[in-house]
């Protein structure tokens, strides 16, 4: 009974979510590259069972926190059966010993959290090594601490055109893909649009000016379970949704990244309520968006 509950109410939230994406795009200011925003939905803690259920009801990008929860879920026999077009994208730090296990991965789609040069030149030389020279180069996002917290990885946003540069010049074995951050917690968006949102746009711009790229083909993804609609909003092309979709995460006693949770049967859906009455009281404050 369980299962068939799950499958209901996951379907349910990956329909209501995509639908509210939909909406908070067709609210972005013309100035912006009209690009579809991609839904990665986050499966930290959550068993293979559920990730399956979401894939079914048509979800592809998953996102991950931890190497080692990655490399387990992906190699999990149901997940290689019944998800054959499953794309992992990696969301948490990544420390350079990590690095080979990470790009071991099958089906690893896009890695977000590049956050300096030398780890960047350490994923170019491991995925050249890992999957030889002649194969596809391997998408990677810059990190940027755009809120300035210590407790936040990125890089420090002054430091975001000359990294790009060095991906670009230097990393032959990768695909720049665009710039993420994961911003300050618990922003009151009654008070107009994030800042850093707006500085994320700011650096890209940069980015596009200085190495003469398409505005549209520099992602941003920012944007969460209570936040991602603005996000998308002011300009966010991939957004980071897990509570909404899978419920409340319980983390065990150990490690974090030990995945050992039981699904349970219905996602809490405060979350989408909280974001939906935010965004609507922060859209009055919106006419004049700053990019």
């Amino acid at each position: 009974m369980w299962k068939a509950a799950m499958s209901e109410e996951v379907g349910k939230a990956i329909q209501s979510v995509l639908e509210r994406m939909t909406q908070a795009a067709t609210r972005r200011p013309r100035t912006l590259p009209a690009v579809t925003p991609r839904l990665v939905a986050v499966s930290k803690t959550k068993p293979p069972e559920m990730i399956v259920e979401a894939y079914r009801h048509g979800q592809r990008n998953f996102g991950e926190n931890y190497v080692n929860e990655l490399v387990e879920k992906a190699s999990d026999p149901l997940i290689l059966e019944s998800c054959p077009e499953i794309k992992w994208h990696f969301i948490g730090h990544l420390q350079k010993n990590n690095v080979n296990k990470l790009l071991g991965v099958p089906n690893l789609f896009l890695v977000e959290t590049v956050d300096s040069a030398k780890l960047a030149d350490r994923v170019n030389s491991s995925w050249q090594r890992v999957r030889g020279a002649d194969t596809q180069r391997l998408k990677v996002m810059v990190q940027i601490n755009t809120s300035g917290e210590q407790s936040k990885h990125g890089l420090p946003p002054e430091e975001t055109v000359s990294t790009v540069k060095h991906i670009v010049s230097q990393c032959s074995a990768l695909h720049f893909s665009g710039l993420m951050t994961i911003g300050r917690y618990g922003y009151d968006l009654t008070l107009g649009p994030n800042p850093d949102f707006q500085m994320l746009l700011g650096r890209r711009q940069e980015v596009c000016d200085s190495l003469k790229l398409p505005l549209e083909e520099v992602e941003l993804s920012m944007g969460i379970s209570t936040d991602y609609e603005h996000a998308i909003e002011v300009g966010a092309t991939n957004v980071r949704v897990g509570s909404i979709i899978f419920g409340n995460r319980e983390y065990p006693n150990s490690a974090a990244n030990t995945p050992n949770p039981r699904p349970s049967p219905s996602p809490a859906h405060s979350p989408e309520k909280t974001s939906k009455v935010v965004c609507e009281e922060a859209a009055k404050k919106m006419h004049h968006l700053t990019v």
